[in-house]
């Protein structure tokens, strides 16, 4: 049987929550669309900035929003909290990586419409290295033949995979 290979931002983001959520979602699975913490991020993500150019996508990337302040190119992911801001920062890195092997040279915004809250990314070389780690450490979970072990975290209690580990 054959899994899903490539990483792309949402194993990244899943990597910075919990291993067994990537493992989970490489095989297809996916999060419970019942889970109202999902619809309420799918709601924020549409509603807010509204009046913006909105979901860029290039290649297998999809950027939320895009704007140019002088020279610069600002790419910019809009999330429903802060809770997650460690794995939204990778994620926005790892399109800054992406594009930087394009030739495109861009920073980054975490936006928290809720919160009212921005958060500046760069991509610096100790961020690159550790997506390189992380990509790596992406790679040897997606291999394995059963999931992660079962770990409670901070985050089980409105996980939408919350049905694979804890029922």
């Amino acid at each position: 049987m054959t899994f899903q290979s490539t990483i792309y931002a949402t194993l990244i983001w899943y990597y910075y929550i919990c291993p067994r959520e990537v493992w989970l979602m490489s095989r297809q699975l996916t999060p419970s669309q019942d889970n109202p913490f999902i619809d309420i991020g799918r709601y924020i993500s549409e509603e807010a900035y509204k009046r913006e150019r909105k979901e860029i996508r290039i290649e297998n990337i999809v950027i939320d929003l895009l704007r140019k302040e002088g020279d610069n190119v600002v790419i910019c992911e809009v999330k429903k909290s802060s809770r997650f801001e460690k794995s939204a920062k990778m994620q926005l890195a790892y399109y800054l990586l992406r594009l930087k092997k394009l030739g495109i040279s861009a920073t980054g915004e975490l936006l928290f419409p809720k919160e009212k809250k921005k958060v500046s990314v760069t991509l610096t070389k100790e961020i690159e290295e550790e997506l390189i780690s992380a990509q790596r450490q992406i790679k040897s979970i997606i291999q394995m033949e059963l999931p992660p072990p079962v770990r409670r975290i901070k985050f089980c209690s409105k996980c939408g995979y919350r049905e694979f580990c804890w029922s």
